[in-house]
C-alpha cells in the first residue's frame, strides 16, 4: 500500500504552446512533462516513483531516462531536491521501468474494453487496409516474416506509422488475459496519444527494437 504524503504543491511552468514543462534535477534541463518522471517521498523518507504524477507532496522532477535516475540515486538529488534526507533504492530505475511496463499494460486493457485495439495477424491486416492505425504493436520477440508483413503493409498504405516494439508476447498477454499476444494494434485517438507518451517515457529505461525494425535492420521485403 502506497504511503499517505502531504497535498501536492508543485505547479508547473507552461511554455507559449501551454505544454506543462519541469527541470531536470539531474541534468538542470527544462523539458515537456511528458518526458520526465516525478518522484515523491513517503513519510518514512523513501523515495517513491509517481509515473502518473499523482501522488501529493513535492515532487522531484528527472529525466525518463536510466541514466538520469541512476546519476539521481548515486548523487543523493533526492535529498536536495526533496530538503530532508531521502533513501533512494539502488534499483530505483528498474522499478520505474516496470511500473512504466504495467501503466501501458493497464491502458491496453482499457483500450480493449473501449473496443479500440485489435489483436491478430490477420485482424490486424485487415483493419490497417480499411483505416489508419494509432499506434502498432509488435511483441519484441516476434517473428521477423510477420511483423515485416504488418509493417510494410502499413508502410505501403500510410508511409507515416508508429511501432511500439519494447513489450515481449508475454508482456503484451497480461494486458489482455492471454499468454501471449504478437500483434496488435491501437485505433487513433486519444488510447493510442497516452499509450505514445508513456512508451516514449519507457524507451529511456529499456532498449526497444523499433528503431532497426523501421531502419530496416532486421527487416526482410515482401
Amino acid at each position: 500500500m502506497m504511503p499517505h504524503l502531504k497535498q501536492n504543491d508543485d505547479a508547473p511552468d507552461i511554455d507559449e504552446t501551454g505544454t506543462p514543462l519541469r527541470q531536470c534535477a539531474v541534468s538542470r534541463e527544462r523539458l515537456a512533462q511528458a518526458r520526465m518522471i516525478r518522484f515523491a517521498r513517503a513519510p518514512d523518507g523513501s523515495v517513491v516513483p509517481d509515473i502518473s504524477a499523482r501522488l501529493p507532496g513535492r515532487g522531484v522532477w528527472i529525466t525518463a531516462s536510466r541514466e538520469r535516475v541512476d546519476d539521481a540515486v548515486r548523487t543523493g538529488t533526492f535529498s536536495r531536491g526533496f530538503k530532508q534526507q531521502s533513501t533512494s533504492d539502488p534499483a530505483l530505475s528498474d522499478l520505474v521501468e516496470a511500473l512504466l511496463v504495467k501503466q501501458l499494460q493497464n491502458r491496453l486493457g482499457l483500450a480493449k474494453k473501449a473496443g479500440k485495439v485489435i489483436l491478430g495477424f490477420d485482424q490486424v491486416r485487415a483493419s490497417l487496409r480499411k483505416q489508419r492505425p494509432g499506434t502498432l504493436l509488435a511483441a519484441s520477440d516476434s517473428a521477423d516474416d510477420g511483423r515485416n508483413k504488418v509493417y510494410f503493409l502499413a508502410k505501403a498504405l500510410y508511409s507515416e506509422v508508429f511501432v511500439s516494439g519494447g513489450l515481449t508476447s508475454s508482456e503484451l498477454g497480461m494486458a489482455f488475459g492471454r499468454d501471449h499476444v504478437i500483434h496488435g494494434l491501437i485505433e487513433g485517438g486519444p488510447f493510442s496519444r497516452k499509450w505514445r507518451a508513456d512508451y516514449k517515457r519507457l524507451t529511456g529505461f529499456r532498449p526497444v527494437p523499433d528503431a532497426d525494425w523501421q531502419a530496416g535492420r532486421r527487416l526482410n521485403n515482401i
